[in-house]
């Protein structure tokens, strides 16, 4: 069996999350592109995500940059998880809006990542910026299939 390529470690990860990834499937949220270290992601923002001031509400952008991270940090094919994410908001998203979350790797040592993400809508209009902190699980795959070409 031949070892997959980095871009073809990263693709396989991204459809496999996305095959049992049911919270973004649940909002429609697409993964638009994956590569080692980081990943982009897509969620139209519809009426039942809004809050009472007719804006989206954060947790669903903070849902939208989390997921662009996860997908980010386990493009290697290693699990691993946050420990720890903060976001802030640049402007307000609102129905009809389509956003992109763009994850990118900062730092990655040991065990340990630093991933910068940047929520824009349609316009590129920066909504929101978020920094993640990722934690790897040593030895277990970020999708439960061995990372062989031929499988």
């Amino acid at each position: 069996m031949t070892e997959l390529s980095a871009q073809q470690t990263a693709d396989f990860v991204g459809n496999g999350m996305f095959a049992n990834d049911r919270a973004v499937q649940g909002l429609n949220i697409r993964l638009a592109s994956i590569a080692p270290g980081r990943a982009a992601m897509t969620m139209a923002v519809g009426e039942h995500m809004l809050n009472g001031h007719e804006t989206c509400h954060g947790g669903f952008i903070a849902v939208l940059a989390d997921s662009a991270f996860a997908y980010a940090c386990n493009s290697y094919g290693e699990a691993t998880v946050a420990s720890g994410f903060s976001i802030d908001f640049m402007a307000p998203a609102r129905s009809g809006d389509v956003l992109t979350a763009s994850s990118v790797e900062v730092s990655r040592a040991g065990r340990t990542g630093v991933y910068d993400t940047e929520v824009t809508n349609q316009r590129g209009e920066r909504i929101a910026v978020f920094r993640g902190r990722s934690y790897t699980l040593k030895g277990k795959p970020a999708v439960m299939k061995t990372i062989t070409q031929g499988d």
